[in-house]
């Protein structure tokens, strides 16, 4: 499995048997520089604002996903499970999914825009995690102290932070420094990765490690 981060919360995964990408994004809503072009099997949208929903940035014929349930696509599996996207039960900001991909006996969650703790049942239904991509940067999602008490809730073996601003940009989220202040660590003693490539193998029992991977413009 590889995966790539496109920036924002945009992602894509590739696994034997096809590509995932997750919430792209429409670079003129966000003042960024357009997506970079990907082609894929699956799109899954975690909720319907301009930063997540841009399926038209993605080439081929894939299968749109916009909420939970649980879906099957060409062997790969994913699960959509029902949160919000603020501490009010959606009254702000409205709903957010949150998805777990199941491929090569490896599984990879993506919080969307998830904006409070998920309380047991979300949980449960997320079940056990072996890679948590997590928004960190707050501008209505996860800030970065509770960012780490959802990694810790999940406790995944990997963490890849997304949905911060990086230098340059324009958008109002917070930098990534603020989330390594609250996990008490630097960014030098991080792994730093352009593409993040794993095997079954590869995961630990036990611990959580941090992946900063470089965003794909």
């Amino acid at each position: 499995m590889e995966i790539t981060w496109f920036g924002y919360s945009a992602f894509r995964v590739r696994t034997r048997d096809g590509f995932v990408v997750q919430d792209p994004y429409s670079g003129k809503a966000l003042g960024l520089a357009s997506m970079p072009r990907t082609t894929a099997d699956i799109v899954t949208i975690s909720h319907d604002h301009s930063g997540h929903n841009n399926v038209d940035a993605v080439k081929g014929d894939p299968y749109i996903i916009r909420g939970p349930g649980e879906y099957e696509v060409k062997g790969m599996f994913i699960f959509g499970i029902p949160t919000h996207h603020d501490g009010k039960k959606g009254a702000i900001h409205g709903a957010n999914t949150v998805y777990v991909l199941d491929a090569e006996d490896l599984r990879v969650c993506h919080l969307g825009d998830l904006g409070h703790i998920p309380n047991q049942s979300q949980a449960e239904a997320i079940g056990p995690i072996d890679v948590l991509m997590i928004p960190v940067g707050d501008g209505a999602a996860l800030n970065a102290t509770q960012a780490v008490e959802v990694i810790n809730l999940l406790d995944p073996r990997f963490v890849i932070p997304m949905h911060y601003r990086l230098e340059g940009e324009p958008t109002k989220l917070d930098t990534l420094d603020k989330f390594l202040r609250a996990m008490g660590v630097e960014s030098k003693d991080v792994s730093h990765l352009e593409v993040l490539k794993l095997q079954k193998k590869d995961i630990p029992e036990e611990g959580t490690q941090l992946i900063i991977l470089e965003a794909k413009r």
